[in-house]
C-alpha cells in the first residue's frame, strides 16, 4: 500500500494584477484606447484604477450603455494583446517567493477577474506558470468578485477546504470575496488599490511588502499528511 502523499498547508491563492504582476499602465492605458472612439465621456484613470478587480464588462457597464460594452470590451482587448508584453511584469522579489512556496510544497492558484486565457499569457510571460496548478478567471465562474464563487471553485479544484486557504490580493473585492469564502486573506498594499478600501475590507493581515507577505505564509505554514 503506498504512503500517504504529504502537502503543505495553507493552499495560497494569490490575485494577478496589482499582487504578482505590475500591469496597471497597461490596463489604463488600454481602458484609454478603448474609450477614444466612444462618444460618450470617458472615466477618469483614478476611478478606473478603482475598479481594478472587478471584471471588464462590469467596469464598462459602469459607463457605457449595455449595447455599448461589446465593442469597448473588443478594443480593450486588441490594444491590451498588442502591448501586453511590453506593460507586463513581475513584482520584485515575486518570482522567487512563488517558487519558494511550491519548493516548500504549497499547493498554489490564481484567482483573477482576468479573461483565462489573458491571465494564462501573464503568469507564462513573467516565468510563474510552473509553479501554478490552477487558474480561476472570469471566464471559470458564474459570478465574479466579490462574490466568494471563484475563490471557492480554486479550492475545489485543489481539493482544499475553506480553513486551509489563504488568499492574497490587493483591492477589497479581493479580500471581500477571501473572507467570504472563509479562507484566510491578507491585503498587499503595493498594488493599484488605495489603502483605506483596502483596509475597509478587513484583511486577516496586511502585507507592505513581499518579504513581509513570506513571513506571514511561513508563520501559517504547516506540513500534513493527506
Amino acid at each position: 500500500m503506498p504512503a500517504p502523499v504529504a502537502r503543505t498547508l495553507p493552499v495560497v491563492l494569490f490575485d494577478l494584477d496589482g499582487t504578482l504582476i505590475d500591469s496597471l499602465e497597461l490596463l489604463v492605458a488600454s481602458m484609454r484606447h478603448a474609450f477614444a472612439a466612444h462618444p460618450g465621456p470617458a472615466p477618469d484613470d483614478a476611478t478606473w484604477v478603482s475598479y481594478i478587480g472587478r471584471t471588464l464588462v462590469w467596469q464598462f457597464s459602469q459607463f457605457a450603455a449595455e449595447h455599448e460594452v461589446p465593442a469597448l470590451v473588443q478594443r480593450y482587448r486588441a490594444f491590451q494583446s498588442e502591448h501586453h508584453d511590453r506593460l507586463t511584469r513581475p513584482f520584485a522579489g515575486i518570482p522567487e517567493l512563488v517558487a519558494r512556496l511550491h519548493d516548500a510544497g504549497h499547493p498554489l492558484g490564481v484567482v483573477t477577474s482576468k479573461a483565462d486565457h489573458v491571465a494564462q499569457r501573464s503568469i507564462d510571460h513573467v516565468g510563474i506558470a510552473p509553479y501554478l496548478t490552477v487558474i480561476v478567471g472570469a471566464d471559470s465562474s458564474t459570478r465574479h468578485k466579490p462574490d466568494p464563487e471563484p475563490v471557492r471553485i480554486a479550492l475545489e479544484r485543489l481539493g482544499a477546504a475553506p480553513e486551509e486557504g489563504v488568499y492574497v490580493g490587493d483591492s477589497p473585492f479581493d479580500i471581500l470575496a477571501g473572507n467570504a469564502a472563509g479562507v484566510v486573506t491578507i491585503g498587499v498594499t503595493w498594488g493599484a488599490s488605495a489603502r483605506s478600501p483596502l483596509l475597509e475590507a478587513t484583511p486577516t493581515f496586511v502585507a507592505t511588502s513581499v518579504g513581509e507577505l513570506d513571513e506571514i505564509l511561513s508563520q501559517l505554514r504547516m506540513r500534513v499528511v493527506a
